[in-house]
């Protein structure tokens, strides 16, 4: 019986040591966070996902409802089409939204089970599909065929890669730029963030842990643990997406809130085609018209060589690397994305005007 107490006293102790070093991590997270919150933010009072467009019917060739809004000058000299990233949705470019409504057509979109957008099966959630998709887009807002000009940011940069891989003749006549945000050309390793030590597992238990918790009970669970995740789900995502430590709070809370609309079973089917997308063959079409590639210097999800690789297989690419910038450059730096996109424009559509005159 003596023994028996010992025990029970040893696991009691062990019990309590734990629920205090639990109660230990979520003070700080709630310190940690409450310090964020309370240095001035200039972005506090942004409308964040509030901005609307005109809504277009888009169909992909599989049936799939594409989510698309056209908005700014309708008589612009210009389309610009914005493809966002994995887990995210057009509200993202909330600041070129604002910074072009007076200057370009501008054309957004969700991808497929994405955002507004219907929900794809399993077997379609592959980067081809996406560049299938953006056929789609262009064929139902591009009027008389162009000129437009493609801006692709981390997924969305990779379905501009799958587009002029499936269709090369669009590039230099209806498309006549692109600008690739945070995006890479093939093998992307979605763990890159975490220590070099956990990688190797992370990878091999991702995919199954994903597709797992994307199913039944397990989905319902992991589904209310998101959701209520609070102060963890906020410094996850700054530490994950943003580069700067004084990054505005309302954008890390912002983009914390798309990623969480975001269902599991689409990060697990799509997870895997980020692993697997290989467009190097394709990016020769992509250099027929003026590219720029814009990268944050602290991104943490694509590596400073996928980056290189990816300008130098574009000929005559600009690469532009943001110092302290995050994988999230579009909302830590939009002045610099804005800026970029802005030269971009101009210079593409130089060339496509010399071109016409030949």
């Amino acid at each position: 019986m003596a023994r028996w107490r010992r025990l029970t006293s040893v696991a009691g102790l062990a019990t309590g040591i734990a629920a205090a070093s639990v109660g230990a991590v979520i003070a700080a997270e709630k310190v940690a966070v409450g310090r964020m919150r309370m240095q001035p933010d200039p972005a506090a009072a942004e409308p964040f996902g509030q901005l609307r467009g005109r809504q277009v019917a888009v169909l992909a060739d599989d049936g799939v409802p594409l989510y698309t809004e056209v908005s700014g000058l309708e008589d612009a000299p210009v389309t610009l089409v914005f493809c966002h990233g994995y887990s995210l949705n057009q509200d993202v470019w909330h600041y070129q939204r604002q910074d072009f409504a007076a200057e370009a057509r501008l054309v957004f979109w969700d991808q497929r089970s994405h955002g507004r957008s219907g929900h794809s099966s399993p077997e379609h959630a592959t980067i081809d599909q996406l560049g299938s998709d953006l056929a789609a887009v262009l064929a139902a807002t591009v009027p008389a065929g162009g000129p437009v000009v493609l801006i692709g940011h981390s997924m969305g940069g990779m379905t501009i890669m799958a587009l002029a891989d499936q269709q090369p003749e669009l590039f230099g006549t209806m498309v006549v730029g692109v600008v690739l945000i945070s995006t890479a050309a093939g093998r992307v390793d979605p763990v890159s963030w975490l220590p070099g030590p956990l990688r190797p597992a992370a990878r091999v238990a991702a995919g199954p842990i994903l597709r797992g918790s994307s199913r039944g009970r397990r989905a319902e669970l992991v589904e209310r643990f998101r959701q209520s995740a609070g102060d963890l789900a906020f410094l996850s995502t700054r530490l994950i997406a943003f580069g700067d430590p004084d990054v505005s709070p309302a954008a890390v809370d912002f983009l914390e809130r798309v990623i969480r609309s975001t269902p599991i079973d689409v990060i697990a089917e799509f997870f895997l085609a980020l692993r697997d997308h290989d467009k190097a063959a394709a990016l020769p079409v992509l250099g027929r018209v003026p590219v720029a590639i814009l990268a944050g210097g602290a991104d943490r999800l694509i590596p400073a060589r996928l980056t290189e690789a990816l300008a130098e297989g574009i000929p005559g690419a600009a690469l532009v690397v943001v110092p302290g910038a995050g994988h999230a450059i579009i909302l830590e730096r939009p002045d610099i994305v804005t800026e970029e996109i802005s030269d971009l424009t101009a210079v593409a559509l130089d060339a496509a005007r010399t071109r016409e005159r030949r």
